[in-house]
């Protein structure tokens, strides 16, 4: 994705923007553009509050100027703007290549509107080229490779630049499942979804209200 695609994309997720909104705030390159954005709006004057989906983006927007403030305070957001690593015709997402999924799935279900914004790579006729990402509890990992291998998936644990086991923000591990193609995500949902040690997958089904989808001149809007 070129960068003036993803800020066309980003700027006009700002845009929709309202004085007095209380935001949530996503994570990834895309998103970095959006905190971007909205902090020369805030330096403008805006007033808004976000809770961000990750110590990387809670870094961003506090050097920003963004004011931060958190579900516990402001359990209800407005709108949540955030990437997404796939979508398909019917604007279910693929997300969690940063590793922010459980965080980013918590705030887009908490928020009024929940807009997501990308750039045409990433629109695909069906899920599964991305793999899927399933944050899990450790002691877990080999039995929920074994069962979600038994899907259909190609199983593999996420490590770190160190080579060790990546660890998400609420301390959890990443199974990235390659299904190649998912011809019911809402099914394939629920199934992960009564997987003992799953924490949370990556599948948003039904969440996203509008996706933006930027080009180096245009930005073209689907709605839900």
């Amino acid at each position: 994705m070129s960068e003036p695609a993803k800020q066309n994309a980003a700027r006009a997720a700002v845009d929709l923007v309202e004085d007095g909104m209380r935001l949530g705030l996503g994570t990834g390159s895309t998103a970095e553009f959006m905190l971007r954005a909205l902090g020369e709006r805030v330096r403008a004057g805006l007033r808004v509050s976000g809770v961000p989906t990750s110590a990387r983006s809670a870094d961003l927007a506090r050097g920003l100027g963004i004011p931060i403030t958190s579900l516990e305070t402001t359990p209800e957001l407005d709108l949540a703007i955030d990437g997404a690593d796939e979508f398909d015709p019917a604007l279910n997402l693929i997300k969690g290549g940063g590793g922010a999924l459980l965080r980013e799935k918590i705030v887009a279900a908490c928020a009024a509107r929940f807009v997501v914004i990308v750039d045409a790579s990433k629109r695909v006729r069906r899920l599964g080229a991305f793999p899927l990402p399933v944050e899990i509890i450790a002691m877990a990992a080999a039995p929920l490779s074994r069962r979600i291998a038994a899907l259909g998936a190609e199983v593999s644990l996420r490590l770190g630049r160190d080579g060790r086991p990546f660890v998400s923000d609420e301390g959890h591990q990443i199974l990235d499942c390659a299904f190649a193609e998912i011809a019911d995500p809402s099914a394939l949902a629920a199934r992960l979804d009564a997987m003992p040690g799953v924490v949370e997958h990556g599948l948003f089904c039904g969440m996203a209200d509008l996706v933006l989808v930027g080009a180096e001149d245009r930005v073209e809007r689907l709605e839900r």
